[in-house]
């Protein structure tokens, strides 16, 4: 593979229903979206899911864009490699920005795959035909109004619900979930929004007694050793997500005991390949993973249910279909749950058709090195 021709697109895409986390609410979602083109004329899209704002962590649209478009556009651009892992090299000087490198690193591996000719999920390892997909809920303005949308997603057939929680909304709507539905397979992520204190330490002990498969992230994202306290004091399995981004964040919460579980967020980890080899540590270290979300589009989305196909990924990952989120998607046919279950494409690549006509005429924003004297800049910085 050679790169011959690279193109970003900026997409907006309004949500079904809004969403808050304990950090904010959001009605759409804007995402970048990487297209790789090689010397002979095959594509690869990749997703960068990037968050509009600072609060997940440190990197926005905006900051993905410019490390996109002065650094690993100018990099990727003329590479060549056999594989995947020939091509990521090029940016391993960049640190951090894992959200801008995950998606070209789906993109180098959508092209890969479709040049060998192979399903995405069998480039990776993945052996399962089909995931079991869970939903993530946000924090609604009332319990009545959460009641309402976990019936929705139980009545469309989805066996595991993830509630949002924050200081104040924690332990009643858990409670009266679980009243609602006594063999829910139910967790709850807190997204770092908790201080390490005796406030904190009383309401976890009461959603301890609710038969939660897992309370993810409950303390800020360098707060290993409070995980690890914690993990001691309860039953419930704690679930790491923010605190790990590398694979030495995950050798240190297994020899911490910080967590039983591993959120695997392609995004957060910088690319499928570090989710691989995260995913092959988790392993063989006995700890069970399973697939975040980003609200990705269908292109991201694509690539989450092919790693989600490891064997692993032993709990419903967040690959619900499109259409619990957006009107429309960017690939066709959309992904799409049935009784809670999305098919593995066996198609070359991501295994959907990008709606690319669709894409140039909704982006807000587009880069294409065709337009662009990125190699001049690149050999400018050094």
């Amino acid at each position: 593979m050679k790169i011959a021709r690279i193109r970003l697109f900026l997409l907006r895409q309004p949500l079904r229903h809004s969403f808050e986390t304990s950090s904010h609410r959001k009605s759409g979602i804007e995402h970048i979206l990487v297209e790789l083109t090689d010397a002979d004329g095959r594509t690869g899209w990749g997703e960068i899911a990037a968050p509009s704002d600072p609060y997940f962590g440190a990197e926005t649209t905006i900051t993905a864009w410019e490390i996109a478009t002065r650094y690993l556009v100018p990099a990727l651009l003329g590479a060549e490699g056999d594989d995947p892992g020939d091509l990521e090299t090029v940016w391993g000087r960049i640190r951090g920005h894992e959200f801008a490198k995950a998606g070209f690193s789906g993109a180098v591996w959508d092209l890969f795959s479709r040049t060998e000719g192979i399903a995405l999920a069998a480039a990776l390892g993945g052996t399962r035909s089909e995931v079991v997909a869970g939903v993530s809920l946000g924090i609604e303005p009332s319990i009545d109004e959460l009641l309402t949308q976990v019936e929705l997603q139980r009545t469309a057939g989805y066996p595991r619900v993830k509630l949002k929680i924050a200081p104040g909304w924690d332990v009643e709507p858990v409670r009266a979930v679980r009243a609602a539905h006594p063999d829910l397979d139910l967790h709850v992520d807190a997204n770092g929004a908790y201080p390490d204190d005796a406030d904190s330490a009383a309401v976890f002990a009461r959603l301890d007694d609710e038969g939660l498969t897992m309370i993810e992230q409950p303390f800020a994202p360098r707060e290993l050793v409070a995980h690890a306290a914690l993990q001691a004091r309860i039953g419930t399995d704690v679930c790491l997500d923010e605190s790990v981004v590398a694979l030495g964040d995950l050798r240190t919460m297994i020899r911490l005991g910080a967590a039983r579980v591993l959120n695997i967020k392609v995004s957060r980890m910088g690319g499928l390949s570090v989710a691989r080899a995260a995913h092959d540590i988790a392993v063989d270290a006995g700890i069970p993973v399973w697939c975040g979300g980003m609200h990705e589009f269908g292109v991201g989305r694509a690539a989450n249910v092919a790693i989600s196909s490891l064997p692993g990924f032993l709990l419903p990952s967040d690959v619900s279909g499109s259409d619990k989120y957006y009107t429309a998607d960017i690939v066709d046919p959309q992904v799409r749950a049935e009784a809670g279950r999305v098919a593995v494409p066996s198609g070359p690549g991501i295994g959907h058709e990008v709606l690319v006509e669709r894409i140039e005429r909704e982006a807000s924003r587009s880069f294409d090195t065709a337009a662009a004297d990125v190699r001049d800049a690149a050999l400018a910085r050094g």
